[in-house]
């Protein structure tokens, strides 16, 4: 039984092959794509459970086929494959919409990895509604920054908020640390770490009123929200 059809799109020969071999020895089913146009026609005519985009391809480049996709569905499932380590690149990998990114070369073993840890991710994920979002006892809506206990008000900030929405769309998962300091703060700076770990505290204590709800502090990875 196939774990899932997967969008290959590398410009690459020799490397798209040994991906797409690979890949199939694992029991997914691959489709190719040597270029960012094929590969949005490509996705616009499939059922695909997971995109693979290297970042620098021919007529449409991965950021922006990334964006197109985005467009159409927001929650599948986008790996990039790239030889930028810049941190503004990987900043506009993620903004495009991008979920994870492995920077060339890669092992194998690694892309294996990455590909199950984002499928899994995604099967647990419910359907988003952001004006009613639980979290434990709490109700939590994005869009007004509010936080409501027992009909008490908790009013967020605006970077409270966002944190909190990204915990939550990972609930019960690893939230990774450098993500989440790319997507929310631009880079992953020693100072913007400290930050983040302040917000991570004003979160917990938020949300103490109900004992069942913690925020896992994963060392080195990241955070977990448990609800």
């Amino acid at each position: 039984m196939e774990n899932g059809h997967l969008l290959l799109v590398e410009d690459e020969p020799f490397l798209a092959k040994v991906i797409e071999d690979s890949l199939k020895q694992k029991g997914y089913a691959v489709t190719y794509a040597a270029d960012g146009k094929k590969g949005y026609n490509l996705f616009l005519n499939n059922n695909f459970n997971l995109l693979i985009l290297d970042v620098m391809l021919p007529h449409t480049d991965g950021f922006t086929l990334a964006q197109q996709i985005r467009k159409v569905n927001s929650v599948i499932p986008i790996l990039f494959l790239t030889a930028k380590t810049e941190i503004a690149d990987l900043i506009t990998g993620y903004k495009s919409g991008g979920n994870d990114y492995l920077k060339k070369p890669f092992s194998l073993d690694e892309l294996f990895l990455r590909v199950d840890e984002l499928l899994k991710r995604t099967q647990k994920q419910e359907p988003l509604n952001l004006s009613d979002i639980h979290i434990g006892n709490y109700n939590f809506s994005h869009h007004k920054q509010e936080l409501i206990f027992d009909q008490e008000v908790i009013k967020l900030s605006s970077r409270e908020s966002e944190l909190l929405l990204l915990l939550y769309k990972n609930k019960n998962n690893l939230t990774d640390r450098k993500m989440a300091l790319l997507s929310l703060w631009g880079d992953d700076s020693f100072f913007n770490t400290r930050t983040m770990d302040v917000f991570i505290t004003k979160l917990r204590k938020h949300l103490k009123k109900d004992q069942r709800i913690e925020i896992l502090n994963v060392r080195g990875m990241g955070y977990k929200l448990i609800c």
